[in-house]
């Protein structure tokens, strides 16, 4: 069932056509042989799995480390809700797919199609579709923080990325991409902290103590931010720490 899923997924952001999804009949009868109830509890699975599949692709991707970044930008900035959340999510979205479309890409022409030629077989084209998406997280995640999960488990080491479990491999990543994110959110504070110590300072030399910084370093951070092609330089960076 994952297979269909990953099939969608992949096929929507290549922008395949002529791809055959499959149709379900739903029954409440109960099931009269072992394979009925092998393709009931398959359909469970799939629903459950799709369910869960916006999460799956967030935690599987970059949209987290680019998500936080733009909120500590925000905070820093002080601009309130302004660019507003949704716009944030959506250049996260759209980043996101910059990134992840060349590994979505690879994971479709090494599993999804030979599988749709018939080929291949589902177990073998599940793993072919997923190891380009494990190379990733490997990738991008930390030693010690993928250590960790393999110590909880009480699990040796792997031997190659395809022996490592997703199940240990994405909270891992999710680790990883927090830390990465907090990091670079500390880097993006510093200079606008410092605009606001300097006119706090200023203010209070001149004896403007009532009134509040923050609305005289607010048209300052912008202007430093429009000065430097703040955008360009934040995405541009973000888009060179992935490995």
């Amino acid at each position: 069932m994952l297979k269909i899923l990953l099939l969608i997924f992949t096929a929507s952001i290549l922008g395949a056509e002529n791809i055959a999804i499959p149709t379900m009949n739903f029954s409440l009868s109960a099931p009269d042989t072992p394979q009925q109830l092998v393709s009931s509890l398959n359909v469970l699975v799939f629903l459950t799995v799709l369910f869960l599949a916006p999460s799956l692709v967030l935690v599987m991707t970059t949209f987290t480390r680019f998500i936080i970044v733009f909120g500590f930008l925000r905070q820093a900035l002080g601009t309130q809700q302004v660019p507003p959340t949704q716009l944030l999510v959506m250049i996260a979205m759209v980043l996101t797919f910059f990134v992840m479309e060349p590994i979505a890409t690879n994971g479709y022409e090494a599993g999804i199609k030979p599988y749709i030629e018939k080929k291949i077989g589902y177990e073998e084209a599940f793993d072919k579709t997923v190891l380009p998406f494990k190379n990733f997280m490997v990738r991008n995640t930390r030693e010690k923080d993928l250590a960790l999960f393999f110590r909880i488990r009480k699990m040796g080491n792997p031997a190659t990325v395809a022996d490592v479990p997703l199940s240990l491999i994405i909270p891992a990543f999710v680790i990883s991409e927090l830390k990465t994110s907090f990091e670079i959110g500390f880097l993006l504070f510093l200079p606008f902290l410092v605009i606001d110590m300097v006119v706090a300072s200023i203010l209070m030399s001149m004896g403007m103590m009532m009134l509040p910084p923050v609305m005289i370093s607010l048209p300052f951070k912008i202007l430093v931010f429009v000065l430097i092609d703040g955008w360009s330089l934040i995405i541009g960076n973000l888009i060179a720490s992935i490995k």
